[in-house]
């Protein structure tokens, strides 16, 4: 799905906090731009703006491309939160 150019996500992983583009995005997690290194099974904390407020996630790295980026599975959201990130992949469809 496309996205607004220069979409981001504020993610946490260890203590490390980092500031990457979001590439592609739906209900089931999505794919991050970073050079940052992940291994496979990673748990990553996120947090990204949409229209009518925040979203803050938990997801596992399912995928990792060294130089590209990383595929991203939603693990934990709140309700408030997934009907935001809907409300937004419904604007967008």
């Amino acid at each position: 799905m496309g996205l607004p150019k220069g979409m981001s996500v504020a993610w946490q992983a260890g203590g490390e906090r980092v500031i990457s583009r979001i590439g592609t995005i739906g209900l089931g997690g999505l794919f991050i731009y970073t050079k940052r290194e992940a291994a496979v099974g990673d748990v990553i904390k996120l947090v990204f703006d949409v229209p009518g407020g925040e979203v803050r996630a938990r997801a596992v790295v399912r995928s990792y491309e060294p130089g590209r980026g990383m595929g991203l599975e939603f693990t934990a959201m709140q309700l408030e939160a997934r009907a935001r990130l809907t409300q937004l992949l419904r604007r967008l469809a």
